[in-house]
């Protein structure tokens, strides 16, 4: 059985990943181009999501902006559409309002539930809040599991994207920026039925932490699953190795799979574990 541990349902700025890799990516670009605020407020704060540790060559920003996205954390401008911006990978993608609140403790036990039979560590959740638009519309969960192959981080995130569906976060490879050798996306449909009403818009990809990637290099996996009737949108995010990153700061390898294959994941979030999610979000 797992050890028995603390869920955390708010995480403290300084523990998810995704933030380091923001972090990097806009000290990588702060001799570009003038800042867009906006656009950079809307693509990389918004989402919250785990899907941001690929964001490392496309995001502008200037000084007062980095400080900008230091303060801001995790609180999401909901209101806010990401701006695809010339010389930008970053995608137009309209949230709605998700149905009733999640909190982090559920999408921590229904990543939990996911990973059965390994050992966890580094747990974090957040809530999301539909009340408020400033407040967040995302939820997300993470934490490093051990299955006895090493251990590997993994993240999840729900959301609701605006109707209809448009090519955007999760729905079109196209906007997947530039890959290293070996980096794959492929996009596929999963028919109606009663788990997924309308059926499903499923985006797989592996990517390298660095480009050029080497032989030490960490990838990860991401799998992102969107409701057509909803646009409910669950994205999960394994890495093999113990946490998220940019470049060389990506802890080296721990194994060479992720703990699940996409076929698991994408029978996971479409199963019962994540089917209140799914409800509550769209």
């Amino acid at each position: 059985m797992p050890p028995q541990h603390p869920h955390q349902q708010e995480r403290s700025d300084d523990t998810m990943p995704f933030e380091s890799d923001l972090a990097h990516a806009l000290d990588r670009t702060t001799n570009s181009l003038e800042p867009d605020l906006t656009a950079l407020l809307s693509g990389a704060v918004q989402r919250g999501r785990s899907r941001r540790r690929r964001r490392s060559a496309g995001v502008t920003a200037g000084i007062g902006a980095c400080a900008v996205i230091a303060g801001a954390a995790l609180v999401i401008p909901g209101v806010l559409a990401r701006i695809h911006s010339a010389g930008s990978d970053m995608e137009t993608v309209a949230l709605a309002t998700p149905r009733s609140a999640i909190t982090g403790d559920q999408m921590i036990q229904a990543l939990e539930q996911t990973l059965p039979g390994g050992r966890f560590s580094q747990v974090t959740g957040q809530s999301n809040n539909p009340l408020d638009p400033h407040g967040g519309y995302v939820a997300n969960g993470e934490l490093v599991v051990d299955d006895g192959h090493g251990a590997a981080f993994v993240g999840v995130s729900a959301v609701r994207l605006k109707l209809p569906l448009k090519d955007g976060d999760g729905l079109s490879c196209e906007r997947t920026p530039a890959r290293a050798a070996g980096d794959t996306c492929t996009l596929s449909e999963l028919p109606g039925s009663a788990a997924i009403p309308g059926g499903a818009v499923v985006m797989s990809e592996q990517n390298a932490a660095e480009h050029p990637a080497r032989a030490d290099t960490a990838r990860r996996w991401t799998v992102t699953v969107t409701l057509k009737s909803t646009g409910a949108q669950l994205q999960l995010v394994q890495w093999n190795s113990t946490g998220g990153g940019s470049g060389s700061d990506t802890p080296k390898p721990t194994r060479a799979a992720p703990p699940l294959s996409e076929q698991q994941v994408v029978a996971a979030l479409t199963g019962a574990a994540w089917a209140p999610i799914l409800g509550a979000v769209g």
